[in-house]
């Protein structure tokens, strides 16, 4: 099964979240050793401490959060902000092998695929989906077939064009257009070969449950920062298909229903490029349902999404948040990203940047106070986005040097 069959919708796993409770009392559950995102046990389909032969991991998630509360947007906003970095590597924690939040799903699906022996993956994306499931697969000996745009970043591109070379397993398309040409694509050639088709909230609710770690790791204590479970007041999460936004909401409530948290839940805003904007033109006109674009022209390649299944419920949880979606100029992305890399050599994604700079216009409609917690997500590294931000991270000339 992909989406549900009576209303053609994405479908989430139940936890009997009662019996776990039961089962593992005082917080039994938690795993704090297991630098993953499998330290969460038996909230995840398989607990990774008694079912490691079950689970397929590459040492995905428990990222770090950075406090950026100096960084000059923030401190002239005199704004309380701290980064989930997904994109690089820190001491002492779980790195995303890919370089990007796209791990935790396929993560998730490798594991069901292994559970239901299913050995033919495919996945419609805008580049980190597809470069992680080429990873994943790998690991299994999997087949795997990935269609892009043509325009993907070319490190993204490349990094799937080499493991196609290397490997006669994985193969890669390139079609004119955004991810929907992509979907059209791979159903038209590949899902009637017998690939199990692994797009956004088109597998049964497995990436929902990779995504939704993100939302548990932000619950739980962040060292040297908050040493309770507790959620952030608002956070700042990039969206093309919103998989991370109906994750972390489903985190929320299984924690809730164990008794970790109470029914507070932050102000989610959605953040997308000016350029391609489904989302926010249907918060802005009180619409159930985004509107299909024809995508844009954004450096922010990964939330260049024209349209979604997942939107209606990603608009609901906007709204039942009392959050919003706000648009980014493809200008504060770039400049984000050099004054971020600048001052804490972090290599911020475009996606990432945008949530920063959505601070500005969050705080003019008075969406976040000086007293709040604020969680911006950089979902990848900008080491995979070089080719639109490769002015960044070039050495400066001096006006002196001389040949």
């Amino acid at each position: 099964m992909n989406l549900c069959p009576r209303d053609h919708r994405p479908v989430q796993m139940i936890l009997d979240m009662a019996k776990i409770k039961a089962d593992f009392p005082d917080m039994q559950w938690y795993s704090p050793q297991e630098k993953s995102m499998w330290r969460f046990g038996p909230l995840m389909p398989f607990n990774k401490q008694h079912q490691q032969d079950k689970v397929v991991s590459l040492g995905e998630g428990h990222t770090p959060i950075v406090d950026i509360r100096d960084f000059a947007l923030c401190r002239s906003l005199n704004l309380q902000v701290f980064v989930k970095d997904e994109g690089q590597p820190y001491e002492g924690y779980g790195a995303n092998p890919t370089g990007s939040f796209k791990d935790r799903g396929m993560s998730m699906v490798a594991t069901m695929a292994k559970h239901y022996g299913l050995t033919k993956l495919t996945v419609p994306t805008q580049g980190n989906a597809g470069d992680s499931l080429a990873h994943y697969g790998q690991s299994l000996d999997y087949q795997v077939a990935v269609v892009m745009p043509d325009d993907t970043p070319q490190n993204i591109m490349g990094s799937v064009a080499v493991a196609a070379l290397k490997d006669q397993n994985i193969s890669l398309d390139l079609v004119k257009g955004t991810i929907r040409e992509a979907g059209e694509f791979m159903k038209q050639h590949f899902v009637p070969q017998g690939f199990f088709n692994c797009a956004t909230f088109q597998e049964p609710g497995w990436r929902i449950e990779g995504k939704k770690t993100m939302g548990l790791e932000l619950a739980e204590p962040w060292p040297g920062i908050k040493h309770d479970w507790s959620l952030p007041d608002v956070i700042f999460y990039p969206t093309g298909g919103g998989t991370g936004i109906l994750g972390m909401w489903k985190a929320f409530d299984e924690l809730e229903s164990l008794g970790v948290i109470d029914s507070r839940r932050p102000r989610i805003i959605a953040v997308q490029s000016e350029n391609n904007t489904p989302i926010v033109h249907a918060m802005d006109n009180q619409l159930d349902d985004t509107v299909a674009t024809n995508g844009g022209d954004t450096i922010a390649t990964g939330i260049n999404v024209p349209g979604g299944v997942g939107h209606k419920a990603v608009l609901r949880i906007l709204r039942d948040s009392n959050g919003a979606a706000l648009a980014v100029s493809e200008q504060d992305m770039h400049d984000i990203s050099q004054a971020i890399f600048a001052q804490y050599q972090m290599w911020i994604s475009p996606e990432g940047a945008a949530c920063i700079g959505a601070l500005t216009e969050a705080k003019k409609r008075k969406l976040v106070t000086e007293q709040d917690c604020i969680a911006c997500f950089n979902t990848g590294s900008a080491e995979k986005y070089l080719q639109n931000l490769h002015d960044i991270f070039m050495p400066r000339r001096s006006p002196h040097r001389t040949e």
